[in-house]
């Protein structure tokens, strides 16, 4: 394209005909931030599949198995930190993008109202509560638009609904899809109240925001709500006390909602979000067949919704766990006899939950570390075709250094999140 390198040249610090590589953030540009990515990644895993195969080892290390394994480690490390440099890069410029989708896809929303508006007045007339409807939708959409704005680096509308994680939060996500419908019925109330001319008309309409008329959709509310806060410090409590393994995504996704840390579909979120769509479709259906009160949301949907509320809870309560280990034995070959554990040998660690939900990727794996005695060792990655042999989630394979003396070692592995395991002592001959 004749005079893109130039014109992003003055932006990003790189001359004519210069790459980018990846790290320019505009939405077309052959060098953005998702191209350099993908070809970040391209290139990872064909250097991980060549170093599988046995492939472009130097000759200074290829004699030795344990400076190979080390070389090929450290290799794929750097690689593996430049595809998740990459992936931040990509990952902040699809988010800086999001506000504008977000209020389109908002005013999107209010368009399918007006055209849903007009047809179903065909026959019957535009009435009053058709213009309090469509008032109130314009008040909604021009203050998410306002807040997209306001947090375009962060998001746009949905940025209160990203965890800590960088990922979108199940239950702030219902939270706030019920706060936006309450306030929603309102303004319809309040556009209606504002219209309506006889003493008679107006005494009904602030008569059906009674607490009787909207007790189910008031109890909803206030349920929600309490869980999506208590889940928030739940989950921080947990982390803090090493009882939950959390790792940052590179960006927020929509099946965030479903899914746990490392991309499965978890029942708790699942049920929780289907039974509450269902019950703001019942509820947005009540509001339009008798806009002139609060929706009465059924008492036997509410509980619905509060059981699906605690299931989702619960399921909160129960996931994640401390990594363990639970024997630690020197490696052998098959064939090979057992033997004492010595300096410079192989071990075994196994156990469990050594890598978090959401940490398979190259770069966090090469993150993770075992202290053998005073030495802290970093876990060698050991390429697979289409994956790493080693570090696994129950088994991890390390030398024992040098540097450790012999007798009772203490050993202990600190994943990619942080977390430190139990302390597992072993005997360490000379």
């Amino acid at each position: 394209m004749p005079g893109h390198g130039g014109g992003h040249a003055s932006g990003h610090g790189v001359g004519p005909g210069e790459s980018h590589e990846g790290g320019c953030a505009c939405g077309d540009c052959p060098h953005g931030a998702r191209e350099g990515h993908r070809r970040a990644v391209a290139a990872f895993l064909r250097r991980r599949d060549e170093f599988a195969a046995g492939q472009g080892l130097p000759a200074a290390v290829a004699h030795s198995a344990s400076a190979s394994r080390q070389w090929v480690s450290e290799e794929l490390a750097q690689s593996a930190e430049l595809v998740a440099e990459r992936g931040r890069a990509e990952g902040q410029a699809w988010l800086t993008g999001l506000w504008r989708r977000t209020a389109g896809v908002v005013w999107a929303v209010v368009v399918l109202l007006l055209l849903g508006q007009a047809l179903t007045a065909v026959g019957a007339g535009w009435t009053s509560a058709r213009t309090a409807g469509l008032a109130a939708a314009l008040v909604v959409a021009g203050a998410l638009t306002a807040a997209s704005w306001f947090h375009r680096a962060k998001g746009g509308a949905l940025a209160p609904v990203i965890g800590e994680d960088n990922r979108l939060s199940t239950s702030r996500t219902v939270a706030a899809a019920w706060v936006l419908f309450v306030a929603y019925s309102a303004l319809v109330l309040a556009g209606r109240l504002a219209a309506a001319s006889r003493h008679r008309e107006r005494d009904a309409l602030i008569s059906g925001l009674e607490l009787a008329r909207g007790a189910g959709v008031v109890t909803v509310l206030a349920v929600v709500c309490g869980i999506a806060v208590l889940v928030r410090r739940v989950v921080g409590l947990r982390v803090l006390g090493q009882r939950l393994q959390k790792v940052r995504a590179d960006r927020p996704r929509a099946a965030d909602l479903l899914t746990d840390d490392s991309g499965r579909g978890t029942f708790a979120d699942i049920q929780y979000v289907v039974i509450s769509g269902v019950a703001l479709v019942f509820a947005a259906v009540r509001l339009a067949r008798r806009p002139d009160q609060l929706p009465d949301l059924p008492w036997g949907l509410a509980v619905v919704v509060l059981v699906s509320a605690a299931t989702y809870l619960a399921g909160k309560y129960a996931e994640g766990g401390r990594p363990v280990i639970l024997s630690v034995v020197r490696a052998r070959e098959a064939g090979d006899l057992d033997a004492p554990i010595r300096t410079g040998d192989d071990i075994e660690i196994r156990g469990a939950g050594f890598v978090p939900p959401g940490a398979q990727a190259a770069d966090r794996l090469a993150r993770m570390v075992v202290r053998v005695g005073p030495v802290h060792v970093h876990v060698p990655l050991v390429p697979v075709p289409g994956g790493f042999r080693n570090p696994t989630d129950t088994l991890l394979t390390v030398p024992v250094p040098a540097d450790v003396e012999p007798g009772r070692v203490e050993v202990q592995v600190v994943t990619a999140a942080g977390v430190e395991t139990n302390r597992y002592v072993v005997d360490v001959t000379e």
